[in-house]
């Protein structure tokens, strides 16, 4: 791993024509692009106190946790960042998702954070930041302090219960994974219906009125470029792979998490359809996790931020 010192003026490398910059959305954080094994990781940062790192999901960027990020940095060192692929980060490259399995993400993370002066930090993670997040706690325990996930089951569970009715829900696995190049094709055409698509049906609210409108420009921007596209599809294909394979390794090994583990889920989100997130943690790779349902569905930190920032709080603030 490859972590290189804080800049603020190599940004421009990985800048998108046309892309939104919500620089508004995040008052009083500074901008970091990080150099990694990945290439450079954009970050924001601001606050004192306690390090938590925040890592965003697909289809999205760090520019989800918008609603949250500037009110946790009252009370702690808070680092948003763009996941590589994602956002304003670099787009490395690769085939069958061997560049993006989740162990590797990880490595940014803990790259960027011990840049920043946090080589121990708690870890929040929504979706796709979440698998990373888990990842990081069982590869690195002595890294991770706090743990929180939201809105997923464990990416085995995932794939060992996709019976009929879940993959209707999460069908984006299946297509997603395909080898390269049918969904990058058919995603080309369509960049802007399927991403409007996607974030609308996981809300509980089956709407976009959840998005701040310089949060959605942001997004459709982003997910407009090629590059971008390929990295998400990627991102996929390791979650059928070598994810997969990590989790099971793990499973057999019987290793679990070390750190305290708070699980958040949408009430109306996928994960809530199951036999309970919770059991499935605590089955799985986090026997102590704690959790609760939050009043949203799959976006909780943009569809009720108030209820994410409650239920965050009294778990960060007990560490």
């Amino acid at each position: 791993m490859r972590a290189g010192r804080p800049s603020t003026d190599g940004g421009r490398r990985y800048s998108i024509p046309g892309m939104s910059d919500p620089d508004d959305l995040f008052p009083g954080f500074s901008s970091h692009w990080i150099d990694t094994d990945a290439g450079r990781i954009f970050a924001r940062a601001a606050g004192s106190g306690p390090p938590v790192a925040l890592i965003h999901g697909f289809p999205q960027t760090h520019v989800e946790w918008h609603g949250i990020a500037p009110a946790l940095a009252g009370a702690f060192s808070v680092v948003a960042m763009d996941l590589r692929g994602y956002g304003r980060s670099a787009t490395p490259p690769s085939t069958g998702g061997e560049g993006y399995s989740k162990r590797a993400m990880a490595g940014d993370i803990l790259g960027v954070m011990a840049a920043l002066g946090h080589p121990r930090f708690a870890a929040v993670g929504h979706d796709r930041g979440a698998r990373v997040a888990y990842r990081m706690a069982l590869d690195h325990p002595g890294r991770i302090e706090r743990l929180v996930l939201m809105d997923i089951l464990p990416t085995v569970s995932m794939w060992e219960g996709m019976n009929a009715a879940r993959a209707m829900q999460v069908y984006h696995w299946t297509f997603l994974a395909q080898p390269h190049p049918l969904p990058e094709t058919l995603l080309a055409g369509a960049t802007r219906a399927y991403l409007d698509h996607v974030l609308a049906k996981w809300t509980a609210a089956r709407t976009l009125a959840a998005f701040d409108p310089r949060a959605l420009a942001h997004y459709r921007a982003v997910f407009a470029e090629p590059a971008r596209i390929h990295a998400a599809c990627e991102d996929y294909r390791a979650g059928a792979g070598a994810d997969l394979d990590h989790d099971r390794a793990d499973l057999a090994a019987g290793r679990t998490i070390a750190c305290p583990t708070l699980v958040l889920w949408g009430g109306a989100g996928v994960p809530a359809a199951s036999s309970g997130p919770l059991e499935v943690w605590r089955a799985t790779f986090a026997p102590h996790a704690a959790g609760q349902a939050i009043d949203a569905g799959h976006f909780l930190p943009e569809e009720n931020p108030q209820a994410t920032l409650s239920a965050l709080l009294p778990f960060l603030h007990a560490g």
